[in-house]
């Protein structure tokens, strides 16, 4: 019931596929099931789609292609919920932040039944069951024998699919992005496009996304050195838009950070390197979020 899976239902759902959602957020799962998915598009329009929500995977029907859109600390859970009821010849399809969350899913539902994508569409969550498109985005996936049914309905959906051989460092170029946008923002509670008229700031993104290069570099990933200034391209285009983070941290919800910062700080220090900033924005979101919730809880 969050904002990208609200996003691809309605979008689905209107061209005629018939969608599920297993959405643990109640008020969300209401209006799913009341009012359909819905979103509002940035010449005011709104638009819904008739979707099916559920709160547990033993309601869900068999599925022969499932779209994991959850926060990546919930991927866990997501793949042992799925392993009920994916097909056995069925595929899972993760297009989330971070790193390692096909390894999950693959660890409960096996390699076959998994396929990794990546995807720059962005939404937010106006209310439960109620989003506001972002931009259209691109969605990469990497090739697989499983995917040609869903790779179909999301090109009918209105979205830009492309297929590659190497989804893997797809995931690396969104991650130095994230990296350099999504604490920032989070941190001083800013819209993507705020971050490059503040004094010192972009350089700052740059410097982290350079970290995220130089351990991919080290660990064989062809990441292309372009990448360090992509993320100040990325928050011009969608200026008026709020990261994942920031919406997070608005609400009192955990964050991502353990699968952005967290991961690039953790194998850094595996290769021997340094990666300062991610270490920093790591442990200052992590304060954040925990400071935000005592003052809440007061």
């Amino acid at each position: 019931g969050g904002a990208l899976a609200t996003l691809f239902a309605e979008r689905l759902a209107a061209s005629g596929v018939e969608v599920w959602l297993l959405a643990g957020w109640a008020e969300a799962r209401a209006a799913l099931q009341t009012d359909g998915a819905c979103v509002e598009w940035p010449d005011g329009r709104l638009t819904c789609a008739s979707v099916r929500a559920v709160a547990r995977a033993d309601a869900l029907p068999a599925l022969q292609a499932a779209l994991v859109l959850v926060k990546s600390w919930q991927t866990a859970r997501a793949a042992d919920q799925l392993a009920k009821r994916l097909a056995a010849d069925g595929v899972a399809l993760t297009l989330q932040n971070g790193l390692g969350n096909d390894a999950i899913l693959a660890e409960r539902l096996g390699d076959d039944r998994v396929a990794l994508g990546v995807t720059t569409t962005g939404a937010a969550i106006l209310r439960p069951g109620v989003v506001r498109f972002g931009g259209q985005g691109e969605i990469w996936l990497q090739t697989h024998p499983r995917l040609a049914g869903l790779t179909r309905n999301l090109r009918q959906a209105g979205f830009r699919v492309t297929e590659t051989a190497d989804a893997g460092s797809l995931v690396w170029r969104k991650l130095a992005v994230n990296a350099a946008i999504n604490p920032l923002t989070a941190l001083l509670e800013v819209p993507n496009g705020r971050l490059l008229t503040l004094p010192g700031i972009p350089e700052l993104m740059d410097e982290t996304a350079r970290e995220v290069w130089r351990l991919a570099r080290a660990l064989g990933v062809p990441l292309e050195a372009e990448v360090i200034a992509l993320g100040r391209a990325v928050a011009a285009a969608t200026a008026e838009n709020r990261s994942s983070m920031l919406q997070d941290v608005l609400r009192g919800a955990p964050t991502e950070i353990e699968a952005i910062c967290g991961a690039i700080v953790r194998l850094a220090a595996e290769q021997g390197l340094a990666a300062p900033l991610n270490k920093a924005f790591f442990h200052l979101v992590k304060a954040k979020t925990q400071q935000r919730g005592t003052i809440s809880a007061s």
